[in-house]
């Protein structure tokens, strides 16, 4: 019986675990409110991600119509079982770049196997409640990590934006140069010429009237010119009229052990820009906070799907996100509206989809990179500190010559050692003079020769335990050491190891060492190296400094004032 009850309440934590992550009522009821609005701000969302869907595609190396895919897909998934009521999803600069050395080494298959495996990781995520952690990334990181990835999609879109034919490889520094000398050898002005109007009109228009769509209409008109003067500039090609059937036949089981290590890497670039698109969204309302287990898992599911129907990994967008922000959204109506409209395009308009010039969708992409950085928060996170600003520029680096994950990962490392650095500093140790008003001046005479009394503030934590280590081993020639811990705000193993140390090399030196002012939290690692157990043992631990000083004075007087084990 007592098997079958833990079977039932391990089968019930379970359930409940897996309805908390699931869509309720009050998402649909919420969904009732304003359709209107809610129509409208998904109608806008569509408008602006179908050149973004389509250039993102063809950027991962799997065609305009896996982007396309992933949009519609992943859009409606992510949205439907996803935590966030604003969130619009699809794919991304930021897995753009992480997937093409995936496609590049793997082909096609492998980045859709890549997608799969990225999907049951993030369901695993938020079946772990790893969400929340999200908040701990530090904006160093956040902010090097966006300019890094804008730099790897402006230096993707150069050979398109030139006309020339890319060369193979993923160092994306090394293709753009490339296509820069193919282009000065044999320059073709048509596809340049293109680009740059597509970004002027984007990043020019978008400031006078942020509300018109210019990325849109950009590309219609590109498409328009060169379809009426007959320019010789690559298209997109044919673009399926349907989504093709849900299929795993790309599935190599056999390589998933090679395309392990990159699935983690998806995996965590996807938690990673959906949970701060999501953080997006909240800062520019009021009243809305997104479920950030949910969103994994709904990312998870819009992983899981967007592969089967030859659709690219997928995560929450921020300019798509903020855009239906702005537009009025309040449900996720209009996140599902957007990836509707996006399917009645291609069901209606693929033989014109099919006409849009390379050039074009690589100026929309050259305008997005551009508009990913924010020149003046760069500018005040490098006036902040010079630890921000080694962050930042570390992270951007490694994006730029490394891969995303490594590059946060530097980030992470790099700021937390900062960050230890400065937890070190901010610890001190101080010698406490004693008070002569407390004591005969005979009395105050005798323990200002023979006792030292030392408080501690801040954390002893392993990067700043060494260094009372050293201080404390080297005080003068005394009986007594009273040290003050009432103002120590954490000690973790290391801090305890090396008080531990101290208080032996002192007692070799025949100097008694008391403790006082002991809180709660220090008990544990303290007790864990039996240090405590034997200082109590032995009479030295005190709740305070005047009590501990008294059993000090006692001390001497049964010494009688015996000289120092070093005179």
């Amino acid at each position: 019986m007592t098997h079958v009850a833990r079977g039932v309440t391990v089968g019930l934590a379970r359930g409940a675990s897996l309805r908390r992550l699931l869509p309720g009522r009050a998402d649909v009821a919420r969904m009732r409110r304003r359709p209107g609005r809610d129509l409208l701000a998904g109608l806008t969302v569509a408008v602006v991600a179908l050149p973004l869907a389509l250039g993102f595609g063809v950027a991962s190396g799997l065609g305009a119509s896996a982007g396309l895919a992933t949009a519609i897909v992943a859009g409606a998934v992510a949205v439907i079982f996803g935590g966030s009521n604003l969130q619009v999803s699809g794919p991304t600069g930021a897995m753009t770049v992480g997937l093409v050395p995936i496609a590049h080494r793997h082909g096609a298959a492998g980045a859709l196997t890549v997608g799969l495996l990225a999907g049951i990781l993030l369901l695993g995520l938020a079946f772990l409640r790893a969400g929340r952690a999200v908040r701990y990334v530090p904006v160093p990181v956040v902010e090097g990590f966006t300019a890094g990835i804008a730099a790897v999609i402006f230096l993707q879109q150069v050979p398109a934006a030139l006309g020339v034919h890319a060369r193979g490889g993923d160092k994306v520094a090394l293709v753009a140069w490339d296509a820069v000398v193919d282009f000065a050898h044999r320059p073709g002005w048509t596809a340049l010429a293109i680009a740059a109007g597509v970004v002027v009109s984007m990043l020019v228009g978008s400031r006078r009237w942020p509300t018109v769509p210019f990325s849109l209409l950009a590309v219609a008109v590109a498409t328009i010119v060169v379809a009426v003067g007959g320019g010789k500039v690559a298209t997109l090609g044919a673009l399926p009229a349907t989504l093709p059937l849900p299929s795993l036949g790309f599935l190599d089981l056999t390589a998933v052990p090679s395309l392990a290590s990159a699935a983690v890497a998806v995996a965590a670039l996807a938690a990673l820009e959906s949970l701060l698109s999501a953080s997006v969204a909240d800062a520019m309302t009021v009243g809305k906070r997104h479920d950030p287990d949910r969103e994994l898992f709904g990312q998870g599911l819009a992983n899981l799907a967007a592969p089967l129907f030859g659709g690219v990994p997928a995560t929450g967008a921020i300019a798509r996100t903020a855009v239906n922000v702005r537009s009025g959204a309040s449900s996720r109506l209009a996140a599902l509206t957007h990836a509707v409209i996006l399917t009645a395009i291609m069901l209606v308009a693929a033989p014109v989809v099919a006409r849009i010039p390379l050039a074009a969708l690589a100026g929309v992409l050259l305008a997005t990179a551009l508009r990913m950085v924010e020149i003046s928060a760069l500018r005040a996170l490098a006036r902040a500190s010079r630890s921000d600003a080694a962050v930042l520029v570390l992270t951007a680096g490694a994006t730029l010559a490394f891969d995303l994950v490594v590059a946060v990962l530097l980030g992470l490392a790099a700021a937390g050692a900062l960050a230890l650095r400065q937890i070190a500093r901010s610890a001190r140790l101080e010698e406490v003079p004693l008070d002569p008003d407390d004591h005969h001046e005979a009395e105050y005479t005798l323990l200002s020769e023979h006792i030292v009394v030392y408080r501690i503030d801040g954390p002893m934590v392993f990067t700043a335990a060494h260094r009372f280590l050293s201080e404390l081993s080297e005080v003068a020639p005394i009986r007594v050491l009273v040290l003050r811990l009432s103002r120590v705000s954490t000690i973790d193993s290391t801090g305890a190891t090396v008080l531990r140390n101290v208080i032996d090399r002192l007692e070799h030196r025949g100097i008694t060492v008391y403790l006082c002012g002991l809180r709660p939290e220090h008990t544990g690692p303290l007790a864990a190296i039996g240090l405590l157990d034997r200082l109590h043992g032995q009479g030295q631990v005190f709740d305070s400094a005047p009590a501990a000083i008294r059993a000090a004075r006692d001390h001497l007087h049964v010494l009688e004032l015996v000289p120092t084990a070093e005179s």
